[in-house]
């Protein structure tokens, strides 16, 4: 299981990075912004999923036996720090 903080960081510096690429203002990103309102469309999420997929070395989401769909930021991160989900 990752470390959540680690997690945490490596998530909000990729949106972070992402949104500032297509010059978008970057939203506080506290852990109950929803991810739809977070400035990331489709693309830039699937971009986010790459790029996190090379930082930390997998993809939860290719793993999941049932997809599940993270509405917010501590959603995204509890998956990817192995932590249950909880909906």
């Amino acid at each position: 299981m990752a470390d959540v903080s680690q997690v945490r960081a490596a998530v909000v510096e990729e949106i972070t990075a992402l949104l500032a690429e297509d010059g978008k203002d970057v939203p506080p990103l506290t852990d109950d912004i929803v991810l739809l309102e977070s400035g990331l469309d489709s693309l830039g999420f699937a971009v986010l999923v790459t790029r996190l997929e090379e930082s930390l070395g997998y993809d939860p989401f290719t793993e999941m036996d049932d997809p599940v769909y993270p509405t917010t930021l501590a959603d995204f991160v509890d998956i990817y720090s192995g932590r249950p989900h909880e909906r």
